[in-house]
């Protein structure tokens, strides 16, 4: 499992894209992916949970296609993934 963050900035997004993005709001990771957005809904941050047993460029891929996916006009200007495999999970001795 990916997570992936994606940061971009809408170009000429129209009403109906804007409600898209409205609609699909929140910090959250989720399979369809989570909009946060400044106020004029400019510029954005682009939250998807990739399920893929590839690489980290699968799971690139598999974001954008889900960002795609909101057909709203945008351009990206920073793609990070996250590995859930490697992330270790320090628990309390005691």
């Amino acid at each position: 499992m990916f997570r992936v963050t994606i940061r971009g900035k809408f170009n000429g997004l129209d009403e109906k894209g804007r409600a898209a993005v409205l609609a699909a709001s929140g910090a959250a990771y989720t399979e369809a992916g989570t909009f946060t957005h400044d106020a004029t809904v400019s510029v954005f941050t682009f939250r998807c949970q990739v399920p893929v047993d590839g690489d980290e460029d699968d799971a690139g891929l598999g974001a954008m296609a889900a960002l795609e996916a909101y057909q709203v006009p945008y351009e990206i200007l920073k793609l990070a993934v996250t590995d859930l495999r490697d992330i270790k999970i320090r628990r309390k001795s005691g």
